[in-house]
């Protein structure tokens, strides 16, 4: 189930906004003048909910002092951000109360999933749907204020079509490969190989790898598929065939528009239908524009922006 923004600190005088996509993988940070006006932008590492609420307090006040050092801010001006903050991982219903419990330094806080600030920026707050597909993978939809998800439950049962879910066939064929049970690939070659052909070593790597590790596999899948590598393409063919599907139910559903975001959307528009490319749209800004949206940044004074791993367009 969605969880609603939290709005938990006392407000303040908000002078600046801070947007954050904690993503998977990595998550991005933009903070702002009152006029909108981007005046620092910060790269950190993981931020979805699996690494700990703690984890994410850390990651979170991490981006906030390192974009006031780039504007040249002091820390006391901490106190006069309006923190936006789209969150992997917010659907574990008792972390997101945690977090959202914490004692934040800033002036104003909301927090929502990351799916949630994605569909803000790409529609501008506006009716519309989103599919996601970077480490993991999840539509959004919000139709006449109704808000309805798809997939995005966890890797390994979820996920479909995600970087995570095109790692864990390289390697299963990788394996395979290994055993002897199918005929090695230029994929399985290139996946082994990064284990020195040893199966133990695979089985150590997986008992820790988390869905980011198997993710990093995924631009080994796509370079071979475009290559021709036959397992990679069927890797591919079926990540497409999962994508299809979820946009024709959320059209089904009655979303007016939809865009394909996230790390791999550029890589497996191409291999999409005609009929079905067709049917998306460019998104209007990223993640990180929900997140300034979320903040509150108002719609007349958003710069919108998308992250080169949000566009879609080949």
């Amino acid at each position: 189930m969605e969880s609603n923004p939290k709005h938990e600190t006392d407000p303040g005088e908000v002078r600046f906004w801070l947007g954050i996509d904690a993503g998977g993988t990595k998550s991005r940070g933009s903070l702002v003048d009152g006029e909108g006006r981007e005046i620092a932008r910060v790269i950190a590492g993981p931020g979805n909910l699996r690494i700990g609420v703690e984890a994410v307090e850390q990651l979170t006040l991490g981006i906030a002092q390192e974009a006031l050092d780039q504007a040249g801010l002091s820390g006391d001006a901490v106190g006069t951000i309006g923190l936006g903050l789209g969150l992997a991982g917010l659907s574990r219903a008792s972390q997101s109360r945690q977090l959202a419990a914490h004692n934040w330094p800033f002036a104003e806080v909301a927090i929502a999933s990351d799916a949630a600030i994605a569909n803000l920026g790409a529609h501008g707050g506006e009716d519309g749907a989103i599919l996601i597909v970077g480490t993991g993978s999840i539509a959004y939809l919000r139709v006449e204020g109704r808000v309805d998800t798809m997939g995005g439950y966890g890797f390994p049962i979820s996920d479909e079509a995600s970087g995570a879910a095109l790692g864990l066939s390289a390697v299963r064929h990788a394996l395979r490969a290994l055993d002897g049970r199918t005929q090695s690939t230029p994929l399985s070659d290139a996946v082994t190989g990064r284990f020195d052909d040893n199966t133990e070593a695979v089985i150590e790597w997986m008992a820790a790898a988390t869905p980011g590790d198997y993710a990093t596999m995924a631009p080994l899948v796509i370079s071979y598929a475009e290559q021709g590598d036959y397992i990679a393409r069927s890797i591919v063919i079926e990540a497409v065939r999962h994508i299809e599907r979820f946009i024709e139910t959320i059209f089904e559903k009655g979303a007016p528009r939809c865009s394909l975001m996230g790390g791999l959307a550029p890589h497996l528009r191409p291999w999409l239908r005609a009929r079905t490319s067709d049917m998306l749209v460019e998104p209007l800004g990223d993640a990180v524009s929900g997140a300034l949206m979320l903040a509150g940044v108002p719609k007349d004074r958003m710069q919108f922006a998308v992250a080169e791993a949000d566009r879609a367009s080949t």
